[in-house]
């Protein structure tokens, strides 16, 4: 395998954060708020990266097991027909992720649940890099990045999103504090007003 081969087998992984990343700034470039820009990358990211990357795996796991292997640098094995499962699993997770209904806990949720297959994938990976000398272009370069990065940037959209929500809410329930307040001085100023006297003819 030439240089260039390599590097393109090893960097394809990318291309689905890429389409996450390049999807949000064109979509949030006339964004009227912070939440919604949040919103939105959260929603690309969720769809792009994860839920396009899950459904390629699960389709390539499937449909050209030998040539996945190859790349990773193992001989075929059965355990391969769950891996694709385990993507399907990932890719159904991220649907989930990208509705407009989902909550940001349930984002950190899905975050987490993602990263506890991917982040343990990427260990496998780097055992395999120092222990074995397995330096297929399947089990470094692209795939590290996109298996550490798909987890970790849902749980820091979700989280962000969640810290501006609260803010909002405390502003929100000051704004309504100081409010009440100001109404309540107004009454009890105008409830300590002398009463005019109506002359008696």
């Amino acid at each position: 395998m030439n240089t260039l081969s390599y590097l393109a087998q090893s960097a394809f992984p990318l291309l689905w954060l890429l389409v996450a990343a390049v999807g949000a700034l064109i979509r949030t470039r006339h964004s009227p708020s912070a939440r919604a820009t949040l919103e939105t990358w959260q929603r690309w990211w969720a769809i792009g990266a994860l839920t396009c990357g899950s459904v390629w795996l699960t389709i390539s796991f499937v449909a050209i097991p030998d040539v996945m292997a190859t790349g990773i640098g193992f001989d075929r094995t059965p355990f391969e027909f769950e891996i694709a499962f385990a993507n399907l699993a990932l890719a159904v997770m991220g649907l989930r992720a990208a509705s407009p209904s989902a909550s940001a806990r349930e984002r950190i949720t899905i975050g987490l649940g993602a990263g506890m297959f991917l982040w343990g994938a990427v260990i496998g990976h780097l055992y395999q890099w120092f222990a074995n000398g397995n330096h297929a272009p399947g089990n470094g370069g692209g795939v590290l990045i996109y298996d550490l990065l798909i987890p970790a940037v849902m749980i820091i959209l979700a989280r962000r999103s969640q810290r501006l929500s609260n803010a909002e809410l405390s502003n929100e329930l000051s704004d309504a504090e100081q409010s009440s307040a100001e109404q309540s001085a107004a009454s009890r100023s105008a409830s300590r007003k002398p009463a005019q006297r109506i002359p008696v003819g």
